[in-house]
């Protein structure tokens, strides 16, 4: 027998960002989207520069390991500095804007 599914009312469907900023974390899980789109574009950008993490890291004078870090969206703990002579690194500038 197949059982028909109960119509659901629309009432108590709710937005992502309601839902998480109901649970206390709409903050966090932004931060880290934004990231992930940083570290994306930076991807982007060093595979049409055709440079490795160890070939940027050279050119910023810095760490793979920063790189590393630069290039994962959990760590959050990325200065804009950075961020931005990683970008000109690979000829890029990082534009910010409040909305």
């Amino acid at each position: 027998m197949i059982n028909e599914a109960t119509p659901r009312s629309t009432d108590d469907l709710t937005t992502l960002d309601s839902f998480l900023e109901g649970q206390g974390m709409r903050e966090e899980f932004q931060a880290v989207a934004i990231k992930e789109v940083l570290a994306w574009q930076l991807e982007q950008a060093m595979a049409a520069e055709g440079l490795s993490q160890v070939a940027l890291a050279k050119r910023m004078k810095t760490s793979p390991a920063q790189v590393r870090r630069l290039l994962n969206p959990k760590d959050g703990n990325v200065t804009l500095a950075t961020l931005q002579k990683a970008a000109e690194m690979v000829g890029r500038k990082v534009r910010l804007e409040l909305i």
